[in-house]
């Protein structure tokens, strides 16, 4: 009987995976932040196929990307006032890294984001 259900739901469109992934992506973007591959591990504990799944994440403006990362950053930057360059690059990093950012793009954006406001990253090239 439930199986019918579920059939018929999705003969009149009312179950749709990928107008639901779709729409997680973007939402969940726009209002957490979050990156590509968190957004990803949602979708799959959601238990959205991996193939939908990479469709919806494909959706996604890679520049949208960057910007949340920046707003993230710059809204957190508020918070650090005070705090060393060092301890605010870990903070404002490990955030980023916790939203599903990539180790490369969170760094980047926190230099550029800290040099924005004044403060010089030093050390590592990378960072």
């Amino acid at each position: 009987m439930a199986t019918r259900l579920l059939d018929r739901f999705t003969e009149v469109g009312l179950v749709d995976d990928a107008r639901f992934a779709e729409d997680w992506v973007h939402g969940r973007q726009s209002a957490k932040g979050l990156a590509r591959r968190a957004l990803a591990q949602e979708l799959r504990r959601k238990g959205v196929d991996d193939e939908i799944a990479r469709a919806a994440l494909d959706t996604l403006d890679p520049d949208a990307e960057d910007e949340a990362a920046r707003t993230l950053v710059r809204r957190k930057l508020r918070s650090l006032r005070g705090v060393d360059e060092t301890t605010a690059v870990r903070r404002l990093a490990g955030m980023l890294a916790r939203k599903g950012y990539p180790p490369g793009l969170a760094f980047s954006v926190v230099r550029e984001e800290l040099a924005r406001v004044g403060h010089e990253v030093e050390g590592d090239p990378d960072l």
